[in-house]
């Protein structure tokens, strides 16, 4: 699997991310098929967090034998100082590690928020302390919603996060004022050294109301093998982008692995998604809480 370089972190990561939100409503079982396969495929780099249900549980067995071997991330969704100081050391006993190569502000894709961690007394600190007290090694950022790549660029502004996770696919790189906010936002990226991560990659649009929902993750995600390739062409094109976080739902990753190992032109991408009439962005109607 390819890797690139995650900013000025200096890893290597794999450029997909194992997205182990899959992991949130999982057996032990499950889960551990999962992760094998994700090893298998030659992914180094884990994304948890705290509010991912029972993923971080799920992880623990399998750090005495991956720890060495792969970049771990987790993040806070708390946003204030001592709240998000004891979710982090929470997050470190669930894991079963000393520590995380990156804790990340979670969810934050919108200004009020952003002011909230960064505000004295805010999440930011909390993160920062456990990076003085080596618990942590680097200190990123995340967010989805359609505010996100401008909140992120202004929150480079106010610290010099090392990692920036951002949504990124097509549908949304149709709408031209979060075009223009993306590329603003991977211009200050690429000016500070950080490393850009994207999520949403193989979203395919809001559940429709009164649908029912096949797959745990919160958008419809896409299910045909050529679209998920089209759209991982699409992104990992993007050389800006260190890596995608694959997909929370466990059997999504069957097929985000030989997309990445096949990917076809930026041209051929594009054609094969224009062909899917319900294809739009996943933050039309977001769940509350996110």
């Amino acid at each position: 699997m390819e890797r690139r370089r995650l900013g000025r972190t200096g890893h290597e990561s794999s450029v997909l991310v194992y997205g182990a939100a899959a992991l949130s409503e999982v057996d032990q079982d499950t889960a551990d098929a999962s992760v094998q396969e994700a090893v298998d495929a030659g992914i180094n780099h884990v994304d948890v967090a705290a509010d991912y249900g029972d993923a971080e549980l799920r992880l623990a067995p399998w750090m005495p034998r991956l720890r060495e071997r792969i970049f771990l991330a987790t993040k806070t969704g708390l946003r204030d100082r001592e709240p998000a100081w004891a979710q982090i050391n929470t997050s470190l006993e669930r894991l079963a590690v000393d520590s995380v190569d990156l804790i990340q502000l979670h969810a934050v894709g919108d200004l009020e928020t952003l002011d909230r961690v960064t505000r004295p007394g805010g999440a930011l600190e909390a993160a920062l302390r456990a990076q003085d007290e080596g618990l942590v090694r680097a200190v990123g950022i995340t967010g989805h919603s359609h505010t996100a790549p401008a909140t992120h660029l202004e929150a480079l502004r106010r610290h010099p996060f090392a990692t920036v996770l951002t949504p990124l696919n097509p549908a949304l790189w149709r709408i031209p004022d979060y075009r223009a906010d993306y590329e603003a936002l991977v211009a200050e990226v690429q000016r500070q050294g950080a490393g850009l991560m994207t999520i949403k990659t193989v979203a395919r649009r809001n559940w429709p109301s009164g649908s029912e929902q096949s797959h745990a993750t919160w958008y419809e995600p896409q299910t045909d093998p050529e679209r998920i390739r089209a759209a991982v062409s699409w992104v990992l094109a993007h050389t800006e982008v260190t890596g995608l976080a694959t997909p929370g739902d466990v059997r999504l990753l069957r097929h985000v692995v030989p997309a990445e190992a096949d990917r076809m032109p930026v041209e051929e991408a594009e054609a094969v998604l224009a062909r899917d009439l319900a294809y739009a962005s996943p933050f039309e109607a977001m769940p509350a809480g996110m």
